[in-house]
């Protein structure tokens, strides 16, 4: 008997333990097609009605074979996710267009719910992701056309066209419907309301003088 409950809590305790790091929470049916409409809030979307359910939930007519106008960083995330696709509700997954101009970069960010796997479709791209702390290793790599690269859940990374004349094109899957994004300048020096100077100066080790300057930036969001 003793052998028997041991044995259910060990189960009990895996399961648990599987649900607190998943990602998305697993389907319990073929699909949950986000209703928008629903007044009801729960961690994700409520269902529509499967009867009322169409292709249509499905497919979004998206472009992503069409170049886009880059920003002043030089780039352009096209993300299809759950607010694009509603049938992407509870699926876990989503995608992303990237577009780089020369020496333009998707500047340092992370994604709190997903991590990345990112294929380059034209050009060079040199990436790296940065370790928690303590030892905060820095991993990078040149990737050519064709390579594939992994972003783990939650840490810090970047892409940035070395090539001063031509741009460059990646797709990514992301492991969530709805993956995130936290853009590192724009979090530290852009929130609204800005966080304090004495904080941030300490924090880096700098003047209030040299906080100030990039506080007054204009930190342009690279995600359409």
């Amino acid at each position: 008997m003793a052998t028997s409950s041991s044995f259910l809590i060990l189960v009990l305790f895996a399961l648990v333990s599987w649900q607190a790091i998943a990602s998305d929470p697993s389907p319990l049916q073929d699909f949950c097609v986000a209703d928008k409409n629903s007044p009801v809030l729960v961690n994700g979307f409520v269902c529509k009605n499967p009867m009322q359910v169409s292709a249509d939930d499905f497919f979004k007519a998206a472009n992503l074979d069409k170049p886009r106008v880059t920003n002043k960083v030089g780039s352009n995330v096209t993300l299809i996710n759950v607010m694009q696709i509603a049938g992407l509700n509870t699926l876990g997954i989503s995608i992303a267009r990237i577009d780089y101009a020369p020496l333009g970069q998707n500047p340092p960010h992370t994604h709190p719910r997903a991590t990345e796997i990112l294929t380059v479709l034209e050009g060079t791209l040199y990436v790296g992701f940065v370790t928690s702390n303590p030892e905060n290793k820095f991993l990078s790599k040149v990737l050519n056309k064709g390579d594939a690269f992994v972003f783990p859940v939650g840490l810090i990374h970047f892409q940035f066209n070395p090539n001063p004349y031509k741009p460059a094109v990646a797709i990514a899957a992301l492991s969530s419907q709805n993956p995130g994004v936290i853009t590192i300048a724009n979090a530290v020096f852009g929130s609204k309301p800005p966080i304090s100077d004495d904080v941030l100066a300490k924090a880096f080790q700098v003047e209030k003088n040299t906080i100030d300057y990039l506080q007054a930036q204009f930190w342009e969001n690279n995600h359409y």
